[in-house]
C-alpha cells in the first residue's frame, strides 16, 4: 500500500491553519486525536503536534479525516 504525504515547507500553513480551525471550534489536540481515531486514522498526538508545528508531513488520510473532523474545506486548511 502506498501511503500519499503532503509536504510541509516552512512557507506552508497547513498545520498552522489545522491548529487554528481546531482552537476556533474548541477542540483539544487529544479531542481531536480521539476523533480520528474512531475515524479509523490513527494518530498520535505528538503526530498531531508535529503536524500543526510544520515539522511532520501530514498522510492524504490524515488530512481527509482532519478536513471533515474539523467541518472545514481543504482551501480553509491549504490557504
Amino acid at each position: 500500500m502506498i501511503v500519499q504525504k503532503i509536504k510541509q515547507s516552512k512557507n506552508e500553513n497547513i498545520g498552522k491553519n489545522i491548529r487554528e480551525i481546531r482552537l476556533k471550534m474548541g477542540i483539544g489536540q487529544t479531542e481531536l486525536v480521539r476523533l480520528l481515531d474512531l475515524d479509523g486514522v490513527p494518530i498520535t498526538r505528538e503526530c498531531l503536534v508535529k503536524i500543526e508545528r510544520g515539522t511532520q508531513h501530514i498522510r492524504l488520510d490524515q488530512l481527509r479525516a482532519i478536513k471533515e473532523q474539523l467541518h472545514t474545506t481543504y482551501d480553509k486548511l491549504l490557504d
